[in-house]
């Protein structure tokens, strides 16, 4: 995603299933992650973006894409960085936080998450807490 096309991604467009799925990245993920967490709580917005997500992989017909636990756990990534700077704008948020965004072995996730826990099928339907020390 490049950062010309991030105004064109709204909660409304997400909830509503009318965003590019071509577009859809992980950083346009982690985009509207952050959306919901500058607008609710973090239960509600878990629950917003989780719900909305289910619902446009099932409407794109890959509904075994969602993956609870990657979902939930950055949520709550996100949220703690959001902590204390509620009112940053995106581009601040993405520059500081570029952990959130790496691949490959530098994935934040491998830093918390064993492959065999990630790859469960329990993960992908229920939350699971974390199974290794972040580094």
């Amino acid at each position: 995603m490049n950062a010309a096309a991030i105004p064109d991604i709204s909660i409304a467009s997400f909830e509503s299933g009318s965003i590019d799925a071509e577009a859809f990245d992980h950083e346009a993920h982690v985009y509207v992650g952050w959306l919901y967490l500058q607008q609710y709580p973090l239960p509600e917005a878990i629950e917003r973006f989780s719900g909305a997500l289910r619902r446009l992989t099932a409407q794109l017909g890959i509904p075994g894409k969602y993956h609870a636990t990657i979902t939930w756990f950055f949520m709550f990534l996100i949220a703690q960085r959001c902590d204390g700077s509620r009112g940053t704008d995106w581009f601040t948020f993405r520059r500081t936080h570029t952990d959130l965004f790496a691949s490959g072995e530098d994935n934040v996730l491998k830093r918390y998450y064993s492959s065999e826990i990630l790859g469960s099928d329990l993960a992908r339907v229920s939350f699971i807490l974390p199974d290794k020390l972040a580094a």
